[in-house]
């Protein structure tokens, strides 16, 4: 049993011994509340030394190169955000069409879609007179109600598709108008597609259908990309179909390709009201191994040649704004790397 004295003496040696701990826990208190502050600050990167216990902690705002380097080669983390710079492919293809000379009175559109990586841009957002481009969607709204019929085409629609898109025959196209339906068919086939400024032609009259380029664009996605409505054999046909147009049809954006490389539809039509001409053209071409979807409308030339190379130049300019711009910014990411 100890003696009163002794248990005095005892305590107050615990009392003397606390404050020591007291301290301790104050000192990590206080670095914790320096690291969650620098951390709310912007905390670039904490500074751990090998074999040291006061855990002091090091902040800077923006390291330079060279300190990022050291702090690497010391074993610190560092994480340096590499932003590539974004491409306004609109404007470039707005730039690339200045070079394009338009006839007075006439206007022109144009859209195009790199298939490989997804880049598209589109110029002007006016509707135009599709003329006889509209038979690429027909046949596709066609090909759509047969696979929610469960149904192939018969024999008698398949002459009808395969005059109407490779001789581009009037008289075709107006019987499949009817068969879909006419605009209130075409319409609900174009909604499922993703078309948003495209409008049926009044009664037969399917050649005055409404469209723009950004919509052609979707449709010939839909004919040629991965992600569509129609079945593989259902794009397998329409392409096939517009690889074979006759020979004195292949004009407009086959202009673009290089070599034979190219799967179209054109359209052309002379207003009575005016006798101007619509020129339309909207197809897949392929160009250093790489395809695009182009989409070219215009009216207003005096004469169906000079609307085709309204539209041929256009295309040229469109699919060129594209390669221009991959190729400005492979360079900007070999510079960024360096």
């Amino acid at each position: 049993m100890e003696s009163p004295r002794a248990t005095s003496e005892a305590r107050r040696g615990r009392r003397r011994a606390r404050p020591p701990r007291r301290r301790a826990l104050l000192y990590t208190s206080l670095a914790l509340v320096a690291v969650v502050g620098v951390t709310a600050a912007g905390t670039v990167y904490v500074k751990a030394h090998a074999g040291d216990n006061n855990g002091a902690v090091s902040s800077a705002g923006s390291p330079s190169p060279s300190s990022s380097a050291s702090a690497s080669a010391n074993g610190e983390a560092s994480v340096e955000p590499v932003t590539e710079p974004a491409v306004d492919r609109d404007a470039l293809l707005s730039t690339a069409m200045k070079t394009v000379t338009v006839p007075s009175g006439a206007k022109v559109s144009a859209a195009v879609l790199d298939l490989d990586s997804g880049d598209s841009a589109a110029y002007g957002d006016a509707a135009f007179d599709t003329a006889s481009i509209v038979k690429v969607d027909i046949l596709a709204a066609l090909l759509l109600q047969a696979q929610d019929a469960g149904r192939h085409l018969t024999a008698t629609e398949k002459a009808y598709a395969t005059k109407m898109i490779e001789n581009s025959d009037n008289t075709s196209a107006s019987e499949l108008w009817d068969i879909i339906g006419k605009a209130a068919g075409l319409d609900a086939a174009n909604k499922r597609f993703g078309l948003t400024g495209t409008e049926g032609g009044d009664g037969a009259l399917w050649g005055l259908t409404q469209t723009t380029a950004a919509d052609q664009l979707t449709l010939l996605q839909q004919v040629f990309g991965d992600d569509s409505k129609l079945s593989e054999a259902s794009q397998a046909y329409i392409q096939g179909l517009m690889k074979t147009v006759e020979s004195d049809q292949r004009w407009g954006v086959s202009a673009a390709a290089d070599g034979s490389g190219f799967a179209l539809k054109n359209g052309w039509l002379a207003r009575s009201t005016t006798g101007l001409w619509d020129v339309n053209s909207i197809g897949r071409v392929t160009v250093g191994g790489t395809d695009y979807l182009v989409a070219v409308l215009s009216n207003g030339t005096v004469s169906q040649a000079k609307g085709i190379s309204l539209v041929e130049a256009a295309a040229k300019a469109a699919v060129d704004s594209l390669t221009d711009a991959d190729s400005s910014s492979g360079s900007a990411s070999a510079s960024a790397s360096q």
